[in-house]
């Protein structure tokens, strides 16, 4: 009985949406996941969501903003998901639901290459800069900000493609970001990475609060992408 009622919920979730186009936000400065090459929408996230609405028979329309303003933009109806790298976290369950996590990562602490600096950057009368409403910017904040660990000034930047500039050219001394995102960057620009922070966050792709359906359906795609194994494939094409 309970096999036959899922089989008849998933045919219920591909009618549902099939042929659908689905609003998907992002934030494309954040390689490996989320990036314009050749003016195109480029990543791992991108590569997933994509293949999760091939699975699952829908389309999907992505657009890009300001990272802080994601949420805000999902819960206010102008987008249907967000897939961007994005934690899951208690605040962010408040106002939005989650799919099941599909990446785990921790923080990573990037200096600019040469400059003698290591993990202690994050002490003292150092500049630290950050991703507006990301983990790095809570977790700056709480721990070293709040605490008085870190007395210099704590930088918050639109994107990270602003706050690595800012590194490079010697206006912060540091910036603390997504670890597969600063390996990515150090591949590319005269910086290094000298301590890893341990905060094991899972990425999820978000939907407005209570869309069962959606959720289900993203979460079907998931599940189906990972036992065929062609999530592993996207991963080892990024990373």
């Amino acid at each position: 009985m309970k096999k036959s009622f899922l089989v008849v919920l998933l045919v219920l979730l591909a009618v549902f949406a099939f042929g659908k186009t689905y609003t998907v936000g992002t934030s494309a400065d954040f390689p490996p996941f989320e990036y314009v090459e050749s003016g195109e929408f480029v990543g791992f996230d991108m590569d997933l969501i994509r293949a999760i609405a091939d699975e699952m028979g829908f389309e999907v329309k992505i657009v890009d903003m300001a990272f802080d303003s994601l949420i805000a933009a999902l819960a206010s109806g102008n987008l249907d998901m967000v897939i961007a790298g994005m934690t899951i976290t208690d605040d962010r369950e408040q106002v939005v639901d989650f799919s099941t996590p599909y990446w785990v990562a921790d923080q990573s602490v990037v200096v600019k290459k040469g400059s003698g600096l290591n993990i202690t950057v994050l002490f003292g009368k150092h500049n630290v800069g950050v991703q507006t409403g990301t983990t790095a910017d809570l977790w700056v904040e709480e721990n070293l900000v709040n605490t008085k660990i870190l007395t210099g000034h704590f930088k918050r930047y639109e994107t990270f493609v602003l706050a690595m500039t800012d590194l490079v050219n010697e206006n912060v001394d540091a910036i603390v970001l997504d670890s597969p995102v600063a390996e990515m960057y150090a591949k590319s620009r005269p910086v290094e990475i000298v301590g890893i922070i341990k905060t094991g966050e899972e990425y999820g792709i978000a939907v407005p609060e209570g869309n069962k359906e959606l959720l289900n359906l993203i979460n079907e795609g998931i599940k189906r992408l990972q036992e065929s194994g062609e999530i592993e494939e996207i991963i080892s094409k990024y990373f």
